[in-house]
């Protein structure tokens, strides 16, 4: 029976992955939300993010416009690593790749670019596409702990911002 289970719930993961990125193709809208630590009030943003098929098999376009006009147009390329294991690229088209993973019905990552380190979420939810952005800093603000077992060292980092965005699919 436990076999059973086991084979069960490792086959709705498959599933679950194989839907993404088909999923998610699609033009969607939205408004972005940006909070800033020490802010009371959160800047706000139009963000589109378009989803398509290409010509090269298996990938897709990534495109992120932000605000109205396509002054602030980023068009890059998902690609698969290693997708029957979760693993993509976003191609900035520039030398710079993202690791993605699909892990738990989202595409995430974490990287570091100059002083602060992002960690971002893509998933669908009720219809919906949510991008969600953490932004940290790089370097530990304090270090706590012994070093032991029983109380390791724990670095903290601070919070610079929080982004998040739920998208309407418009076609």
């Amino acid at each position: 029976m436990k076999r059973l289970l086991l084979f069960l719930l490792l086959l709705s993961g498959t599933a679950a992955a194989q839907d993404f990125p088909e999923a998610f193709v699609g033009h969607w809208k939205g408004t972005l939300h940006w909070y800033s630590a020490g802010k009371k009030e959160p800047r706000t943003v139009t963000m589109q993010l378009l989803i398509g098929r290409t010509d090269t098999a298996g990938q897709y376009t990534w495109r992120i416009v932000y605000g109205d006009s396509l002054r602030d147009d980023r068009p890059y390329v998902l690609r698969p690593a290693d997708s029957a294991k979760g693993h993509w690229l976003i191609d900035e088209r520039n030398g710079i790749l993202l690791d993605q993973y699909w892990v738990g019905g989202r595409l995430t990552s974490a990287f570091s670019v100059q002083s602060s380190t992002i960690h971002n979420a893509y998933w669908l939810e009720g219809g919906r596409l949510i991008a969600e952005f953490h932004a940290t800093g790089v370097a530990p603000v304090r270090t706590s702990g012994h070093g032991t077992e029983a109380s390791p060292e724990v670095k903290s980092f601070p919070t610079k911002s929080y982004q998040r965005a739920v998208l309407e699919r418009m076609r």
